[in-house]
């Protein structure tokens, strides 16, 4: 019988795995700025979309495919243009942003998207699922059965979703309290680390198709 303690802990977990600061936190702070609320969550909630696909691709056992080498250049190149196009569009908006912004400027769709392509392209992150959840799947499975894997890979789930709504929350939330100056450094900064990691990705898929 799984505890409350241990089920908590499970979200807790997937808060962790969700908080550092990398692509999609920037660019969920960036159209939570620019664009409020829902904007930001899409952005959130596509990444998690692509975060569950990698979960199951773990427990269902696929792992190999990814690790096809023709594969992991695909998303390395791929999500070095979607990284670097979302930065550079983030900066030159950025020019714009003014506290009255038309937050219907990008469509909830596009949004969701751009945190679906940013995740689902990132090598990195299919590493870290395959590394940090396969561990965590083997561990919960020599104790417990199939019924509670899946209740347990639930709250990991649930982790990840509230992580998404925190973002969106603090970053929609912000452009209330802060100066239009402060809130164009963020999306600056934002649309930097995006090209920064756009520019990483991009030198690693080349590394692994000429290298």
């Amino acid at each position: 019988m799984l505890s409350g303690g241990l089920l908590l802990s499970y979200v807790f977990l997937g808060l962790t795995l969700a908080a550092p600061i990398g692509p999609v936190n920037s660019a969920e702070i960036d159209k939570g700025i620019k664009n409020g609320f829902f904007h930001a969550w899409m952005v959130g909630a596509g990444a998690v979309v692509a975060d569950g696909i990698f979960m199951l691709v773990v427990y269902l056992g696929f792992t190999n495919f990814i690790n096809i080498p023709l594969i992991q250049v695909f998303l390395w190149l791929f999500g070095a243009f979607v990284l670097f196009y979302t930065g550079m569009e983030s900066i030159v908006s950025g020019n714009k942003l003014t506290l009255d912004n038309d937050r219907n400027k990008d469509s909830l769709f596009t949004c969701f998207f751009t945190g679906f392509a940013m995740s689902i392209t990132n090598p990195l992150s299919i590493m870290f699922w395959i590394g940090i959840y396969g561990s965590v799947l083997a561990k919960i499975a020599t104790k417990y059965g199939p019924v509670d894997t899946i209740i347990c890979t639930s709250m990991i789930f649930l982790g990840l979703v509230l992580w998404d709504v925190f973002i969106a929350i603090l970053s929609s939330g912000s452009r209330k309290f802060l100066h239009t100056n402060f809130l164009k450094i963020i999306t600056y900064v934002s649309g930097i680390s995006m090209i920064a990691f756009g520019i990483y990705f991009g030198s690693q898929g080349i590394k692994a198709l000429f290298f």
